[in-house]
C-alpha cells in the first residue's frame, strides 16, 4: 500500500528519494516524506499531500546528505496529518524508519516503551519501530543483533527501511515487498522496482523473513535467525524503465490504449506452463479460484468459461471472504490465486490458508517476482508490463487472455481461440472515442450508474462498475440481468443511467427485453453492442466477434467512459482517492 525507499551513495540523497517516491505514487498515498543523514545527525521533513506539493513547499529534496530514506503512506494507524507521515524518528533522533504493513502488537509494545522512558509523537503503529530500534540499539551498539532483537518483538506483515546516525542503513522483509537494487553511484532498498529503475536494473529480491544491511562498504543479508545469507543479482526487464505516459495525458489512458498489444502476450513464452496447469487441473478433484477486486472478476469470467466450455466445474472466492468461510481446501485440490501486483495481502492470506491444507497453488501474475509467484507450485505471467493508473485495465484482460488460453486447452481447443484476430478487434473498439467523450459529458453529475449484463457479461459489468466507481466517485452497480424484478426496477427513473451490456449473441433477445423495461420507468440506457437498437439513448458500437470472446472487447468503452468521465469531473484518473494499486494491508 505505501511505498518505501533507501538510498546510500555518492549521489546527494534527497533528490534521489524524491524522484523514486514520484515514481511509486501510482500505489496511493496520503502524505509525504523523507530522512537524511548528514554531518552525524538524521534531518526529516515530510507533509500531507502529492510528492510534488509537498516538496514544492517543504522542499524536501534540499536536504543534504549522502544517505537517506522516503515514504509515501497511506493512512492505516492515524489520521491524514504531518505528525503521522513517515519518517518516524526515535525519541533520542538518532534512527529514523519508514514502513510499509502493520505491526498488530504495537499497543503492547508501545506501552512497554513508553514505561522505559520513550516519547511518541504520532498515532502509527509504526513509530514503535524506531524507538524499539533504538532500545535494542542503546543495549547491543550494534545494527545486526538492534535489529535481531527488533524482528523478534514484532508481529504483523512488514517491511521497513531504517537510517541509523552512523550513517547506515537497515531494512527487514516480513511478508511484505522489498528489493535491493545495486548501482554505480550506490545502493538502493525500495518496496518497488519502479523506486530506482531509474538508476540501475541490477536487483537482488530478498526472501521472506530476511534482512539487510548496507553501508558505503556494501552490503550484507542475513536472515532472521542471524545466518548470513546469499543471493543472485537479477537484472530486471527494460520494460520496467519504460513507464512515462509518453504522448498521453496520463496512464490510464495509455494503458487502455496497450491493451491489443499486451494480450498478445499475456502467457507469452510459458507455454510449458500452460500446459502443466492444464494437466493439474485435468487432475483435481476440486478446482477453487480466487482474486480481489479486479482479479476477482476476472474469476467470475473464468468460472462461466471453464463450465460452459470446459465442462469443469470451478468454484470463485473472493479472497478476503476465505478466512471467514468454510474450510474448502484439501490435498486433491487447486487454488488458482490472480493477482496484478503479487503482494495482495487477502490473496496472500487466502493462499496460506490454502497451502496449509496441503492445496497446490497456481499463480496468474503481472510481477513474477513478487511473494504470491515465489509461494506458487507454477505461476503465469501476464507480462503487460508495469500497470500505472490504480484502476486496472489492461492488467484484466491479460488476465482474461491467460483464462481463455487455459480453457482451450482444457477444452481439445473447441474456442478455436486467435489471440491476433482478437488483438485486432480491441484496435477497432479503440479508434474513436468521440462518442464516448459524448456520453461522459451527460454523465459528470449524475449519482447513479447501473451496469446490466447476462451471462458471461454479468461479471463484465461488475467490473464495469468497479471502473466507474474507482474513476468517478459516481455510485455504480453491476447487475444480473435476469434479476431487475427481483428489487432492482425500484430503482429505475428518470435521473437513473443504465448501461445495457447486449452484444448479438445468445443473451440478446432478452437483455432487450430488461432494457425495454428500464425504458419504461425513464431511465437513460447506454448500450454497447454490436447491433443498433431504438431503445438505446445512446449507442456505443463494438465489433462482432465469436460468442466466446465479447467479454475481451466489451470493457474497453467502458474503460474509456470511466476514464473521460474522470476528467470531466477533474478527478485524477491516475490516482483515485482513498485507492492505492497494490492493497498490501488488510
Amino acid at each position: 500500500m505505501c511505498s518505501i525507499i533507501g538510498y546510500i551513495g555518492s549521489d546527494k540523497a534527497a533528490p534521489v528519494l524524491v524522484q523514486g517516491l514520484k515514481r511509486m505514487e501510482y500505489r496511493g498515498y496520503d502524505s509525504v516524506g523523507i530522512a537524511t543523514f548528514s554531518d552525524n545527525q538524521i534531518l526529516i521533513k515530510k507533509g500531507v499531500g502529492k510528492v510534488d506539493q509537498v516538496n514544492s513547499t517543504s522542499k524536501l529534496d534540499t536536504l543534504s546528505g549522502n544517505i537517506g530514506i522516503g515514504h509515501t503512506r497511506w493512512a492505516t494507524h492515524g489520521g491524514v496529518t504531518s505528525a503521522n507521515a513517515h519518517p518516524h524518528s526515535s525519541s533520542s533522533s538518532k534512527i529514523a524508519i519508514v514502513h510499509n504493513g502493520i505491526i498488530d502488537n504495537f499497543t503492547e509494545l508501545k506501552k512497554d516503551l513508553q514505561q522505559k522512558g520513550f516519547l511518541f509523537k504520532s498515532e502509527t503503529d509504526s513509530e514503535v519501530i524506531a524507538n524499539l530500534l533504538q532500545y535494542e540499539f542503546d543495549q547491543t551498539k550494534n545494527v545486526k543483533q538492534s535489529m535481531l532483537q527488533t524482528i523478534g518483538q514484532l508481529v504483523g506483515n512488514y517491511s521497513f527501511v531504517a537510517v541509523f546516525n552512523d550513517g547506515m542503513i537497515a531494512a527487514a522483509r516480513f511478508h511484505e515487498p522489498l528489493i535491493v537494487g545495486i548501482g554505480k553511484e550506490g545502493y538502493f532498498v525500495s518496496s518497488d522496482v519502479l523506486g530506482f529503475v531509474g538508476h540501475t536494473d541490477q536487483v537482488i529480491y530478498p526472501d521472506n523473513r530476511e534482512f539487510v544491511i548496507i553501508n558505503t562498504r556494501g552490503i550484507q543479508m542475513f536472515d532472521f535467525d542471524g545466518n548470513p545469507v546469499r543471493h543472485q543479482i537479477t537484472k530486471i526487464s527494460k520494460e520496467f524503465a519504460d513507464s512515462y505516459k509518453g504522448e498521453y495525458a496520463h496512464y490510464t489512458i495509455k494503458e487502455i490504449s496497450e491493451q491489443p498489444g499486451t494480450i498478445l502476450k499475456a502467457g507469452h513464452n510459458t507455454k510449458i506452463e500452460l500446459d502443466l496447469v492444464a494437466n493439474l487441473i485435468k487432475q483435481a478433484k476440486n478446482i477453487f479460484i480466487t482474486g480481489s477486486g479486479t482479479s476477482y472478476n476476472a474469476a467470475l469470467v473464468a468460472k462461466h468459461i471453464f463450465s460452459k466450455y470446459a465442462k469443469l466445474k470451478i468454484e470463485s472466492l473472493i479472497s478476503s471472504e476465505i478466512p471467514y468461510s468454510p474450510n474448502f481446501f484439501d490435498n486433491q485440490s487447486i487454488l488458482i490465486a490472480l493477482s496484478q501486483s503479487g503482494e495482495s495481502a487477502d490473496v496472500l492470506e487466502s493462499v496460506n490458508i490454502a497451502q496449509n491444507d496441503g492445496t497446490k497453488i497456481i499463480s496468474i501474475v503481472n510481477m513474477m517476482t513478487s511473494s504470491l509467484a515465489n509461494m506458487s507450485s507454477i505461476s503465469i505471467g501476464l507480462n503487460c508490463g508495469p500497470e500505472i493508473g490504480v484502476a486496472a485495465t489492461k492488467s484484466f484482460t491479460s488476465q482474461l487472455a491467460v483464462l481463455y488460453q487455459l480453457t482451450d486447452k482444457l477444452c481439445g481447443n473447441c474456442l478455436g481461440l486467435d489471440l491476433n484476430e482478437i488483438s485486432q478487434t480491441m484496435s477497432k473498439t479503440l479508434l474513436d472515442h468521440s462518442k464516448i467523450i459524448d456520453i461522459a459529458k451527460q454523465l459528470k453529475n449524475v449519482s447513479d450508474i447501473y451496469i446490466l449484463g447476462r451471462g458471461i457479461h454479468y461479471p463484465i459489468a461488475c467490473e464495469a462498475s468497479l471502473k466507474i466507481k474507482e474513476l468517478t466517485y459516481i455510485h455504480a452497480e453491476g447487475l444480473p440481468g435476469g434479476e431487475l424484478k427481483h428489487g432492482p426496477l425500484a430503482l429505475m427513473d428518470s435521473n437513473v443511467y443504465v448501461i445495457i451490456i447486449n452484444p448479438y449473441d445468445s443473451t440478446y433477445a432478452n437483455t432487450l427485453t430488461s432494457a425495454h423495461e428500464i425504458k419504461a420507468r425513464g431511465a437513460k440506457i447506454i448500450g454497447i453492442s454490436d447491433k443498433p437498437s431504438d431503445v438505446y439513448d445512446f449507442w456505443v458500437q463494438i465489433p462482432t466477434i465469436g460468442e466466446a470472446f465479447y467479454s475481451l472487447i466489451e470493457i474497453i468503452p467502458i474503460q474509456l467512459l470511466a476514464y473521460y468521465t474522470a476528467l470531466e469531473k477533474n478527478a485524477d484518473p491516475d490516482y483515485p482517492r482513498n485507492l492505492a494499486k497494490s492493497v498490501t494491508v488488510k
